[in-house]
């Protein structure tokens, strides 16, 4: 299940501001146990009153903590935390319901506070929580930390919130992993297609098909509007990186006069179809792989030589090998072909990441996998406990109800040669596939709309959109911009995501559109 075309699944879209490490006591003293009433505010569905008007319990976040690295994050003694209750169908609101994480770094000036700030770092399937709390040290001395709460929260079905989505154990994920999917034969295809049937099975069993139906982004955007007024917010500012622009978008359709401002970072296309969303970010990984060979090229030792025009094929001689013979890397694992080319990917996320990256493949040159397979694991969300976040399950079942489901084989095929035409250094020398991906197998149908947002009924929006973006290409932003008739800033560099990661010139712009409601002039182009 791991051969990206096949699955036609497009990489999980980060924000690579999650990986921020807040300090665990940041400031004196324990969050005590305090329960405020702020809403309901601003518009409300009649429906919904119980919702928007719902008091907030805040506390210590610790107990909201699913993983190793919210356990140390979510020791800040600077934040707090809280659980939000939402329908689990919005279509039955006096039905079922579900209970969302939510974490708070409270405003440093209270008396110039102007509300809050949601943030969200992409994925879909990452954690909010652990995203705010990440950026709390960053923005503690800014204006931003000043004059907003900063707020995250698990949407439903990941993280802290519950229930979560769960479709596999963590040995039957690493068991997943091992196979690459390679083999394109009739008899390939329909092992492919017997596990992708049995994944979409065992989601269904373990999670409820009532929760599949409706994890999608259009009823995140519901529960992101329900947070607003329980936050006490007449009108919501937003930042939301790579697949959380897709959130912003969404809520820009449904409510667009609760919009007070909104940073989309790392923009994804509104309109482009499945298949060209995946070969334009097999492209753009591409692009980035090139430009770590070249930068590689210059270092004292480099496992992919000297000439960067032969990267592709040094680096396919390098990773082909483990299809057939995965490396063993301790513990009783081994590197599997797509966990080499999974943390390769992770890697070129960021220029942060370049020299772990050419320290892995030169690992690989010795016969060892363990930095490869340690970025691969962080890419998977697997702790050094051998347990996953759900980050992937998460995935799988915002996409699989998002996302138009292609199914006829003569396309799968031509969208699979594209994408190894596009990301050439990711060709496993099969012929192309043509098995369907999980997302045909999946028990529920699509519950995405297709309305655009009315820019009309939109205050401006900026867009940010970084030229040598991997993951969401910068062309995919400058129709984002347009479509909400949004300012569109341009970063000229090669990373995911820019905003609140050191870039003054970026960081300047963000914060004075966010508190001022004054965005840059358009052309705006800040360099790094």
């Amino acid at each position: 299940m791991t051969r990206l075309p096949t699955v036609l699944v497009t990489f999980l879209l980060l924000g690579s501001v999650v990986a921020c490490s807040p300090s665990p006591s940041e400031e004196p003293g324990t969050p005590q146990l305090h329960t405020e009433s702020r809403g309901p505010a601003g518009a409300v569905p009649p429906d919904l009153k119980e919702y928007y008007g719902q008091s907030l319990t805040w506390g210590p976040c610790a107990e909201y903590a699913t993983t190793g690295r919210s356990r140390a994050a979510f020791r800040n003694r600077s934040i707090e935390c809280a659980r939000l209750t939402v329908p689990m169908d919005y279509s039955a609101p006096q039905g079922k319901t579900i209970t969302l994480g939510v974490l708070r770094k409270p405003a440093g000036d209270p008396a110039h506070r102007i509300g809050s700030l949601v943030v969200n770092p992409g994925g879909p399937g990452a954690s909010g929580m652990l995203m705010a709390a990440g950026l709390a040290g960053a923005v503690s001395n800014t204006e931003l930390g000043a004059r907003f709460d900063l707020v995250g929260f698990d949407p439903r079905g990941i993280g802290a919130s519950e229930p979560q989505v769960d479709c596999l154990t963590d040995a039957e994920r690493d068991a997943e992993r091992l196979d690459s999917d390679a083999d394109t034969s009739p008899a390939g295809i329909a092992q492919t297609e017997r596990e992708h049937r049995a994944y979409a099975r065992k989601c269904a069993q373990r999670s409820g098909t009532t929760m599949l139906a409706n994890m999608g982004t259009r009823d995140v955007a519901k529960d992101m509007d329900v947070l607003r007024s329980a936050l006490g917010d007449k009108k919501l500012t937003y930042l939301g990186f790579s697949y959380g622009t897709r959130i912003g978008a969404e809520y820009a359709e449904q409510f667009p006069g609760n919009v007070r401002a909104m940073v989309l970072d790392g923009a994804m296309d509104p309109d482009q179809g499945k298949v060209a969303e995946l070969v334009a970010q097999g492209a753009g990984f591409q692009q980035a792989f090139e430009a770590f060979a070249a930068w590689c090229s210059r270092q004292e030792a480099c496992a992919l030589g000297d000439d960067p025009s032969r990267a592709v094929t040094v680096y396919q001689q390098l990773t082909r090998p483990l299809l057939e013979q995965p490396v063993a890397v301790g513990e009783g694992r081994k590197l599997s072909y797509s966990d080499a080319t999974t943390g390769t990917i992770q890697a070129l996320y960021s220029k942060r990441l370049w020299e772990r990256l050419n320290s892995g493949l030169l690992q690989l040159t010795r016969g060892q996998g363990r930095i490869l397979m340690a970025l691969a694991d962080s890419y998977y969300g697997r702790g050094p406990n051998g347990h996953y976040s759900g980050l992937t399950d998460a995935f799988n079942a915002v996409r699989c109800v998002d996302d138009p489901r292609l199914t006829d084989r003569a396309r799968l095929r031509k969208a699979d040669r594209r994408y190894e035409q596009a990301a050439p250094f990711l060709d496993d020398g099969h012929p192309p596939s043509a098995a369907r991906g999980v997302c045909a197998f999946w028990p529920v149908p699509v519950t995405a709309d297709e309305v655009p947002p009315d820019p009309a009924k939109l205050p401006t929006t900026l867009v940010i959109s970084t030229t040598g973006d991997p993951a969401t290409p910068y062309a995919a932003g400058k129709r984002l911009a347009n479509a909400l008739g949004a300012r569109l800033l341009t970063f000229e560099g090669t990373q995911h995501t820019v905003f609140l990661q050191g870039n003054a010139c970026v960081n300047r712009a963000g914060i004075r559109y966010l508190v001022d409601l004054k965005p840059p002039q358009e052309g705006t182009r800040c360099t790094s």
